[in-house]
């Protein structure tokens, strides 16, 4: 018999997601996942709402999060799972992070309109409906006046990190996302390793070394834009290092139209026997 699938990377739009929390979970659902983490970036806004979603359609929920932390020339994020979004150090953090980004946002919106592309500011913001403002829901405006033939051509022409538009923004450094996720009770888990553009094998390696003496409890190895050969490659890797090994689909909705919730390009099955493994390294932390 084949074993429960779950999902431990999705977005929702309290981030940058086209689905609310009730949607996604819904969607999780008839996807036949098991289990759903919401993991929203630098928000738990969403949590409350997918708890409930999750109860109503018997799927086990987990409290996620994603932060961003410092690193060059590639990005580094930092997922938490199985936090207590109510405590207090992690508001306060979260509260910097969103200042921080309200900040960034109104220079992205002046840099595209220095690039000839005519956006007010107040229009992405009534686009992103209260939640987080982020750089997909920039791509949406400019989509639906013509200036870009898809949210991809967006990132590719405009927002994507080394891009005209793009602004950087504020980030935690890695051992402060860490400490930040284990103050709240999470588990802190690397995503999508591909995406930290390691010129090497080794580099990634001396880097996972870092990670674990600051604390970090494992890699997401079975991503939808890793091949099967990462897959295979970035678990072996954690387990030499007595991480664990997490998974997900990192579902945006339209604004990743080829990722679907679950099982990603079609290919991702993330096993529920991983979840048992984060949730017992969130229970010995606790102890």
């Amino acid at each position: 018999m084949n074993e429960a699938i779950i999902d431990l990377h999705t977005h929702s739009t309290c981030s940058d997601g086209s689905c609310t929390p009730r949607e996604l979970i819904r969607l999780a659902s008839a996807a036949s996942a098991k289990a759903v983490a919401l993991t929203d970036h630098d928000t738990v806004e969403g949590l409350e709402e997918a708890r409930t979603a999750c109860e109503e359609c018997a799927v086990e929920f987990v409290s996620g999060i994603e932060i961003s932390a410092e690193y060059s020339p590639g990005t580094m994020h930092i997922l938490g799972y199985c936090i207590d979004e109510r405590c207090e150090s992690l508001a306060g953090e979260l509260t910097l992070l969103r200042e921080a980004r309200e900040n960034r946002n109104p220079r992205i919106a002046a840099r595209l309109q220095e690039l000839g592309i005519e956006i007010d500011y107040s229009e992405v913001a009534e686009k992103a409906g209260g939640a987080v403002v982020g750089r997909p829901h920039f791509a949406s405006v400019m989509l639906e006046k013509g200036y870009i033939a898809s949210i991809q051509e967006a990132f590719d022409r405009y927002l994507a990190k080394g891009s005209p538009a793009y602004v950087e923004k504020t980030r935690l450094a890695p051992d402060q996302a860490i400490r930040m996720i284990h103050s709240a009770g999470g588990v802190a888990v690397l995503a999508h390793p591909y995406q930290l553009k390691c010129d090497s094998e080794e580099e990634l390696g001396r880097l996972l070394d870092d990670l674990a003496a600051s604390g970090l409890d494992g890699i997401e190895a079975v991503y939808s834009r890793h091949s099967v050969q990462q897959r295979v490659r970035y678990a072996e890797m954690a387990r030499t290092r007595g991480m664990l090994v997490s998974g997900g689909s990192d579902y945006h909705g339209t604004y990743k139209p080829d990722l679907n919730v679950v099982t990603g390009k079609g290919d991702l099955a993330v096993p529920y026997s991983l979840l048992e493994q984060i949730k017992d390294r969130a229970e010995s932390l606790r102890c």
